[in-house]
C-alpha cells in the first residue's frame, strides 16, 4: 500500500454545477436589489445616494454571478482511490483535503432544492479528524450515488474502527 499525499484531485465536478452556482447566487443579489428598491420607493423624498448604491449593488452583482461559479468551477476537484478520498473547494479561501478510506466513518448524500433542479448532489465524507468532514459539491446525482455506494464498499473492505 502506498501512502497517500496531499495532491491535486482529479475529477471535476459536474459542469452543470456553474449554472447551479450561478443561480443559487443570482437568487440572493435579487433579494438584495429588491430590498434597496422598496427602500428606495418607500422614501418620500429620495436623494442620489439610492440610485448610485443600486448601480453599485448591480455591478458587483454582476461581477460575482459572472466571475464566481467559473471560478470556483476551475477550482472545485475531487478523487476517490482505493486508499483515499482527496477533495479541494473554495473560490478565494481554497482548502485541499484528504482522508484515508480506513478513517471513513459515513458517506452520505445531500440534495436541496436547487440541487434537484440541476440534477445534482453533494457527497459528505464523515471522518474522526477535528477538521471536519470532507465535502464534495456539485455532483451528478448517478456519479454522487456511485461514490457513495464505491466508497460503503472500499470503508467495509478497509476493516478497523475508522478512528
Amino acid at each position: 500500500m502506498t501512502a497517500a499525499s496531499l495532491r491535486a484531485p482529479a475529477h471535476l465536478v459536474d459542469p452543470r454545477a456553474k449554472a447551479y452556482w450561478t443561480v443559487r447566487s443570482l437568487a440572493g443579489w435579487l433579494v438584495i436589489a429588491a430590498v434597496q428598491i422598496i427602500v428606495w420607493v418607500a422614501v418620500k423624498h429620495p436623494d442620489a445616494v439610492h440610485p448610485i448604491l443600486f448601480a453599485v449593488t448591480v455591478a458587483v452583482a454582476l461581477a460575482h454571478v459572472s466571475v464566481m461559479p467559473q471560478w470556483r468551477y476551475r477550482v472545485h476537484r475531487w478523487e476517490a482511490t482505493d486508499t483515499a478520498v482527496y477533495t479541494q473547494s473554495g473560490w478565494f479561501n481554497q482548502e485541499r483535503r484528504i482522508a484515508p478510506v480506513a478513517r471513513i466513518q459515513t458517506v452520505d448524500t445531500q440534495r436541496g432544492p436547487f440541487e434537484q433542479v440541476f440534477g445534482l448532489a453533494n457527497v459528505t465524507v464523515t471522518t474522526a479528524s477535528a477538521a471536519g468532514p470532507l465535502k464534495i459539491h456539485g455532483l451528478r446525482r448517478a456519479a454522487a450515488d456511485a461514490l457513495v455506494e464505491d466508497l460503503t464498499v472500499r470503508t467495509q473492505a478497509a476493516g478497523g474502527d475508522a478512528t
